[in-house]
């Protein structure tokens, strides 16, 4: 958390304007502050701050998880891990207690990158391609067919629910919408990849695109302190509602752990093959 629907809203209010901020797209950086030395992860933060200042932000872009901000000669990268947040604001206003880096731009405006738990990264580098290329491909992209997704499914021998969640297999995908898409599919989570059919996959790749596409109409999910403007939450079939009726077949829902994560899922519409 934040996964793809969550950042994919971030990227659209802070190219197009929302989330009660304008667009910062055409804006020049005036001015850097480090708050947190870690946060950077590369270039140092002197060599950061003689290169950003000056450079117009010409678009934002999202791959994976990762939040790009192309600029006039580089691109600036986010990685908001478990409680990143970019916030636009009049720079005027106080620095928030948990603001690690932000840039001053001009129109006076300010973005900041509020991180809680300082788990969050960002980089600023010539090509993106550099820290986004072990990335799988996007979910949502129209390369990503259910014929090559079946490919890939029969190329590994993993339980489903932590190859989804691998990045390096597929970008975007987190505890919230693996959940979600294995449930829409009636697929168990500890269902071996390589013993997917044809239609069992096509029903997986198809399921996986739609709860993504709901999730970013929803604004993403809501359901910590961490994340907060999404409605997404209000609409889980199977995420954090252990113990409650499934929305298919009345069932309890039930919570078991896969790979060191929370998995919630229905015994009697996603049954564990032999």
């Amino acid at each position: 958390m934040p996964e793809l629907p969550e950042v994919e809203t971030i990227r659209r209010a802070l190219k197009h304007g929302g989330r009660g901020a304008e667009s910062i797209v055409g804006r020049q950086v005036l001015e850097s502050r480090l708050l947190w030395e870690r946060t950077l992860a590369e270039p140092t933060q002197i060599e950061f701050q003689e290169r950003i200042l000056g450079q117009g932000i010409t678009d934002i872009d999202r791959r994976g998880k990762f939040l790009l901000l192309q600029l006039s000669t580089d691109t600036l990268i986010f990685h908001l891990r478990m409680s990143g947040d970019l916030n636009v604001v009049n720079e005027n206003e106080p620095i928030a207690s948990h603001d690690r880096l932000w840039l001053g731009l001009d129109g006076g405006l300010r973005l900041s990158f509020n991180d809680t738990r300082k788990f969050g990264r960002a980089w600023l580098v010539p090509d993106p391609h550099a820290v986004t290329a072990n990335l799988g491909p996007e979910p949502l992209g129209e390369g990503f067919t259910a014929h090559d997704f079946h490919a890939r499914l029969l190329a590994h021998r993993r339980q489903l629910k932590p190859l989804l969640m691998d990045q390096s297999f597929l970008a975007g995908l987190g505890n919230i919408y693996t959940d979600e898409a294995l449930h829409l599919s009636k697929l168990h989570p500890l269902q071996i990849s390589d013993t997917l059919n044809e239609t069992q996959s096509g029903r997986l790749w198809s399921s996986i695109r739609q709860v993504l596409q709901e999730g970013i109409e929803r604004q993403g999910a809501s359901i910590d302190w961490v994340y907060k403007g999404g409605d997404f939450q209000n609409y889980f079939r199977v995420y954090q509602r252990t113990g409650e009726p499934c929305p298919e077949c009345g069932n309890p829902i039930q919570r078991i752990t896969v790979g060191q994560r929370g998995t919630h899922y229905c015994q009697n519409c996603q049954p564990q093959s032999s």
